[in-house]
């Protein structure tokens, strides 16, 4: 056995192109969230130590151990959270992303609290969403609807309108004759039905 097919070099990397892309939208967001769950814990243990050297006046972080386990949300929370990803439009994940990253950076959370920040992050996304795709539908409903309902057709087969036309009178060919002008509104087209 060779150590070329125990690890599989040769084989093309095709993985990434049997995922449809809201699997790959969801494992990037919850991947986003773990390392925000993650970067928190990091933070607190930071104050925590901060606290307890302004405390204790001595720094005794080289003695702390930190448990291996850290914080991770439940099995309902996370399916939960997971189906409110498959609601993100793809185009949508990198700005989804920065804008927990940029609410995270505002709140500075605990741990437990970034799963609350990322549903809101996510609810707000969603709706910004629906509220595009609304805008869309409307606009492709104007539109159908304009085409139809405000078609000239019926209007133009009625009558004419020829501001143009050569013997429409003016009042610059009045003056130029040095007649009286006649009691019409000179600044309207004329209209004529054509029978």
């Amino acid at each position: 056995m060779s150590l070329a097919s125990w690890f599989r070099w040769n084989e093309p990397p095709n993985r990434i192109s049997q995922r449809n892309p809201t699997e790959m939208v969801v494992e990037t967001l919850m991947m986003e969230l773990g390392w925000q769950i993650k970067q928190a814990e990091k933070q607190q243990r930071k104050r925590e130590n901060e606290y307890r050297k302004i405390k204790t006046g001595v720094d005794y972080g080289w003695l702390v151990s930190y448990p291996k386990q850290s914080y991770d949300i439940s099995p309902g929370e996370r399916l939960q959270l997971e189906d409110m990803c498959t609601k993100i439009h793809p185009s949508y994940c990198g700005p989804v992303i920065l804008r927990f990253r940029q609410v995270v950076a505002e709140y500075e959370p605990e741990a437990q609290e970034v799963s609350r920040l990322f549903r809101s992050v996510l609810q707000e996304a969603a709706e910004k969403i629906k509220e595009e795709e609304e805008a869309k539908k409307l606009a492709k409903q104007w539109n159908t609807k304009n085409r139809t309902s405000l078609s000239l057709t019926t209007f133009k087969s009625r009558s004419r309108i020829s501001p143009f036309i050569s013997d429409i009178k003016t009042i610059s060919e009045d003056v130029e004759r040095g007649t009286q002008p006649t009691r019409r509104v000179w600044s309207m087209p004329e209209f004529r039905n054509n029978k």
